[in-house]
């Protein structure tokens, strides 16, 4: 099944939040996105009905094993990117934003050439 990129982003902020809080609800990924509550309603019923996510309760959401795989793998290549734009010299900001619209795009044989290149040339942590 396709996944679209905005459904990536969620999924990737979803992850991110829970890092960052422990607990995520639909809110916080409002606040964090800047984007209407209604929005990420929408989008997380997508979400819950295509099995990336389950909802308890008292409304806190939970990556489900697809939904994780997908987060994890896209967190992975905004922040490989982001830190590989970096060393090239970009600003950190720019380095973010252009990762963020990299990271959906890049082929998986592409972005392991650019893990492949950072790490022979000691770009990577």
């Amino acid at each position: 099944m396709n996944i679209y990129e905005s459904a990536e982003d969620y999924l990737e902020t979803i992850l991110i939040l829970r890092q960052r809080n422990g607990m995520v609800r639909s809110i916080d990924i409002a606040r964090e996105k800047n984007i209407s509550k209604p929005s990420v309603s929408i989008a997380m019923k997508k979400l819950r009905e295509n099995g990336y996510i389950e909802v308890s309760q008292e409304g806190f959401l939970t990556l489900l094993p697809p939904g994780l795989e997908i987060a994890q793998r896209i967190y992975r290549r905004h922040t490989m990117l982001t830190r590989f734009l970096e060393r090239l010299g970009v600003s950190p900001e720019t380095a973010a934003a252009d990762a963020c619209k990299m990271e959906h795009d890049l082929s998986a044989e592409t972005f392991e050439k650019i893990v492949a290149y950072a790490r022979e040339h000691g770009m990577t942590e």
